[in-house]
């Protein structure tokens, strides 16, 4: 029986507690679809689940790593064959299915989706979870009727791994794209990846929102909650549309209907977890195609299985910067 190493997620005596352990594939679970893993990645939500700083993990023990690439070892499946090259994503992986951070996974094969044409096996995973939530933003923000004509668009927490997709995809399409940071020392990063401005979260005053202030944004890009998507609303333009990613600030949403009743904007959820197959599989075409980013690898650096805790510690303490790529063959 093949042993390999995988970073496994325990709960004892109350407390989350990740490591190293020896598996093997007959130790994982149940899917018609075994991975030999190339690479993972270290999105906020793996931070949460490995750490126990969010309540993500519902069931232990779990492989941590909510996003894979791979080549296809063997498949009860027809879609899949030997060699293969795959990605997988989203659903349960990594919170309550054995995720990434492994050699080898076994995964449901509705969740597995071919590597598109252009893409290497690093680029699936430079991109990760990050990556596709931000293609999935600017897909149903396009089909919202946003388009680069319509005028300038907003991201926020804009050093991170979603934010700074964001800003290269909109960018390459062609928008004005302000970055919204409380990272003073990042404007020339931020600029590096095609925003046009860079603005301090620093020199906003959330207590001010107005109902409606000056309408500004076209289309915004949230990664943050709280105060920022409340202000996001008040300074939309007429018809403007906002992607609500994520949460990092906070849950809480303390705003008014004035943007949505008079100035008709629309605030779109964007839930990369259980996208339609047919969906996924465009959101990662257009992402090998024209939402390409151009400056993928500016933005990522690689790391080892065994150094997943000091990644962790310093995504939860912000420090993190653009994407963070984990070998598994190191």
């Amino acid at each position: 029986m093949h042993k390999f190493r995988a970073y496994r997620i325990r709960e004892i005596e109350k407390k989350v507690v990740a490591r190293l352990e020896d598996l093997a594939v007959e130790d994982l679970d149940p899917g018609e679809v075994v991975v030999r893993v190339a690479y993972s990645s270290v999105n906020y939500k793996d931070a949460l689940a490995a750490t126990g700083a969010g309540k993500i993990i519902r069931r232990f023990p779990c492989v941590g790593g909510i996003d894979l690439s791979g080549t296809v070892t063997e498949s009860a499946d027809a879609r899949f064959k030997r060699g293969d090259a795959i990605i997988c994503t989203s659903y349960d992986l990594g919170v309550a299915h054995d995720g990434g951070y492994a050699e080898y996974a076994r995964v449901p094969a509705d969740w597995v989706v071919p590597m598109p044409k252009g893409m290497s096996l690093f680029e699936a995973m430079a991109l990760g979870t990050a990556g596709y939530t931000a293609g999935l933003a600017v897909v149903r923000m396009e089909a919202n009727g946003l388009a680069p004509a319509r005028g300038p668009v907003v991201v926020s927490g804009a050093t991170g791994g979603v934010g700074s997709i964001s800003i290269d995809i909109l960018s390459r399409l062609g928008y004005q794209v302000v970055a919204l940071t409380g990272k003073d020392g990042e404007t020339e990063y931020l600029k590096g990846l095609g925003a046009k401005e860079v603005m301090s979260r620093k020199g906003l005053d959330f207590s001010k929102i107005r109902p409606l202030d000056k309408a500004t944004w076209a289309g915004a890009v949230d990664n943050l909650g709280g105060e920022v998507l409340a202000w996001m609303a008040s300074t939309m333009m007429q018809g403007g549309t906002i992607a609500a990613i994520g949460l990092a600030a906070s849950m809480s949403l303390n705003t008014t209907v004035a943007p949505f009743i008079l100035r008709g904007v629309s605030l779109l959820g964007i839930d990369s977890g259980t996208t339609p197959g047919p969906l996924r599989q465009e959101v990662w075409r257009r992402l090998a195609g024209d939402m390409r980013p151009a400056h993928l690898k500016d933005m990522t650096r690689t790391i080892t299985i065994d150094e997943l805790p000091q990644a962790f510690e310093g995504l939860l303490k912000g420090a993190a910067k653009g994407r963070i790529v984990v070998d598994l063959a190191a």
